[in-house]
């Protein structure tokens, strides 16, 4: 039994492969300083683009690129308000003509709180 027992290596052991003839990636050293006054270096492949701003091991802040790359500024778009999305929809002339309707609705009574329909129930019956 013992002839059939499976060796094999631990785990986190080492490696059976060996590193000669591996090249290895050009690699640069991108520095990088947070705004309470961190300063570290990331290892970044030379083809790699280098971003302009990365995450501070320590502080967990946005720090800025010591090579002076610029962050990119997003183009916001401006905030869309209801009365905004209401003129996508419909015109001003349409919008007062719904609004007279409405008036003369609420004003006759038909539509608005109860306690309104009942005083001109009241009214028009006495």
């Amino acid at each position: 039994m013992a002839e059939r027992t499976l060796r094999g290596a631990r785990l986190g052991g080492q490696s059976f492969e060996d590193e000669r003839g591996i090249e290895f990636a050009a690699r640069q050293q991108v520095g990088y300083k947070c705004p309470q006054n961190h300063e570290f270096e990331i290892t970044m492949s030379i083809e790699a683009e280098v971003p302009a701003v990365w995450e501070c091991p320590r502080c967990g802040s946005e720090a800025l690129s010591v090579a002076g790359i610029k962050p990119e500024d997003k183009a916001e778009k401006p905030a869309r308000t209801h009365w905004d999305m209401l003129l996508e929809r419909r015109s001003e002339k349409e919008l007062e003509d719904i609004l007279k309707e409405r008036l003369e609705l609420l004003r006759g009574g038909e539509i608005g709180p109860a306690h309104l329909h009942r005083e001109n129930k009241k009214r028009t019956s006495a």
